[in-house]
């Protein structure tokens, strides 16, 4: 292989991105040294489940994994689309798994259906409630809006799962340039509280202690108690708290908090409270959970200058500026937004879109 088209990392971190970059760009890329180091050496289950799953939604993809599992080359294929159905494994959420086909998905050659089943909400990743309210209105913001939806079919609490969703997403032909400066005043706070196979007096427990905090700051907050019976609500009791704000121009930020043992549903509320209060002192117009997806969408915009103000960016966005450097060579200028006020962390990310056109798309 020619070392222009193909990409070399090490490591098991940042894996699923380099992923999603690879697809995208159609460049070979080979991870190695994948926890070589471990006692147990290699890809971890969810890991070659994702990887399962991206040889489902393309065509044409190999996939090769070496004896050890500590090396991994992907040659992509074609990405598909059509009616996909996939179980995950019980040792991560389905939230690692919708969010790099989230990625992927409006540039496949049939629009996505796509039903995933698993657990639906755990600490380590984007729940399906934060996807479906915040992660998907960040799409609409390119101009991929029609026909993009996921529904919540059955709710599975760890460790047994038992959820089921439905993603659907529509096809473009090209994302539109992003220009998002402004931030804007918080004006409505929205959250879903669910409670599955415990006392479904919980999720008003949560609601309450909730109110309590962010009754102080803003009048129109409207929590929903959502609720799961029999079947519906997977196989293991659990509880979960997501809350979004909304601001005057559409910015969200959003934060969440699931049950553990020994926790309280009060607890929980004022965990995912903070954490929402929090992420609003971040500022910017995207929060930090999404910083990644609207950079990526950014630079496959058509080739003008993108803007978008955001918070100081986490660990994995800094990285994943670097990959989107090696896959596409596009650097984002970032600059401080107010230099006078030290104060005031917020940066505005600019770049030059590279004109990605969705060439899988079926003529029509």
């Amino acid at each position: 292989m020619e070392s222009r088209s193909s990409v070399n990392f090490s490591g098991h971190q940042y894996l699923r991105q380099r992923l999603v970059l690879s697809i995208i760009s159609g460049k070979h890329v080979r991870i190695d040294k994948i926890r070589s180091e471990d006692k147990d050496p290699g890809l971890r289950d969810y890991e070659v489940s994702l990887l399962r799953l991206l040889e489902k939604v393309t065509n044409g993809s190999v996939i090769e994994i070496s004896v050890t599992g500590t090396a991994v080359l992907l040659k992509p294929g074609v990405v598909s689309g059509g009616p996909i159905t996939h179980d995950c494994p019980l040792s991560r959420s389905i939230g690692y798994f919708l969010e790099p086909l989230i990625m992927i998905a409006p540039f496949s050659k049939k629009p996505f259906q796509l039903t995933l089943r698993g657990i639906t909400t755990d600490d380590n990743d984007l729940s399906v409630d934060l996807i479906r309210t915040v992660t998907l209105p960040h799409l609409q913001l390119f101009g991929i809006s029609d026909g993009l939806e996921l529904r919540i079919k059955r709710r599975g609490a760890p460790p047994e799962g038992g959820g089921e969703v439905q993603f659907l997403c529509p096809i473009v032909k090209q994302v539109k340039t992003l220009n998002f400066v402004d931030p804007g005043k918080i004006k409505r706070i929205r959250g879903i509280a669910h409670a599955v196979r415990v006392n479904p007096q919980f999720s008003n427990r949560m609601i309450d202690a909730s109110r309590s905090v962010l009754n102080r700051f803003i009048p129109d907050i409207y929590l929903y108690s959502d609720v799961y019976k029999g079947d519906e609500s997977g196989k293991s009791p659990g509880y979960a708290l997501s809350l979004l704000a909304e601001s005057t121009t559409s910015a969200i930020h959003c934060s969440e908090a699931t049950s553990t043992p020994g926790e309280t549903p009060e607890d929980i509320a004022l965990l995912a409270t903070r954490a929402l209060l929090s992420e609003i002192r971040h500022g910017g117009c995207v929060d930090r959970k999404h910083q990644s997806l609207v950079l990526l969408m950014m630079v496959l915009g058509s080739e003008d200058i993108g803007q978008c103000r955001m918070g100081e960016p986490s660990v994995r966005t800094i990285q994943f500026l670097r990959d989107i450097k090696i896959f596409f060579g596009s650097v984002f200028n970032i600059t401080p937004v107010d230099t006078t006020d030290p104060s005031n962390t917020e940066l505005l990310y600019s770049c030059l879109g590279t004109g990605y056109v969705n060439v899988n798309r079926s003529l029509a």
